[in-house]
């Protein structure tokens, strides 16, 4: 009775890439999917505020949210982390019944044409972050004001956007093994970099 999940990473995802970071540009490559990677995000959490003033329908409201909910889930796990910041992951079940997470980075290419830009880098996890935020806030505010009606609906959202911040984080970061590993390898071309300034000034 193990309930501790599995992880594999396909490959890692370099944060601290140099060359990277060089060849990123401020222009966004993907117009269409970081539109969408927004708009139905934005467009449930405007619903949600609106929708009393909207109509007197909870059921419509409710639908309508659950399911902008839910073509983000499915448009954010598999279109725009893809697209944006070259992440993707995912969960499967193997036979034993073990549930293992699956996470998969884009290679930087050595000629810097696959990598994607840091306009789309800060849209993708602007909107990642701060959506669940909101919802978070929105089910305390159910909570305490006492409207159980909506507390499903919010909770939905926490549960969907937070799974992929949660799944994207991890995609990242990798395990603390990896993300271990990627600090020590920080620190230790810092140093390098100090010991070479410091001999080129001795030098000097």
């Amino acid at each position: 009775q193990d309930s501790s999940d599995d992880i594999e990473d396909v490959s890692l995802f370099d944060a601290d890439d140099d060359v990277s970071r060089r060849s990123k540009k401020s222009k966004i490559r993907h117009p269409v999917a970081s539109f969408f990677h927004l708009f139905f995000r934005v467009s449930a959490i405007v619903v949600y505020l609106l929708c009393e003033l909207l109509t007197s329908s909870f059921i419509a409201c409710m639908v309508t949210i659950i399911l902008l909910l839910s073509c983000d889930f499915w448009a954010v796990k598999n279109v725009t982390g893809r697209l944006m910041v070259g992440l993707r992951w995912w969960n499967q079940v193997d036979d034993d019944g073990r549930s293992h997470w699956v996470f998969e980075a884009r290679k930087v290419s050595t000629q810097g044409g696959k990598t994607s830009s840091e306009a789309e880098s800060r849209i993708f996890w602007l909107g990642l972050i701060t959506c669940p935020m909101i919802w978070v806030i929105f089910a305390f505010s159910a909570l305490f004001s006492f409207k159980v009606k909506w507390l499903a609906v919010v909770v939905m959202g926490v549960v969907l956007q937070g799974a992929n911040l949660y799944g994207y984080i991890r995609c990242k970061v990798g395990s603390r093994k990896n993300l271990t590993s990627m600090a020590t390898n920080y620190l230790g071309k810092q140093f390098l970099r100090q010991t070479m300034a410091t001999e080129d000034q001795a030098a000097s």
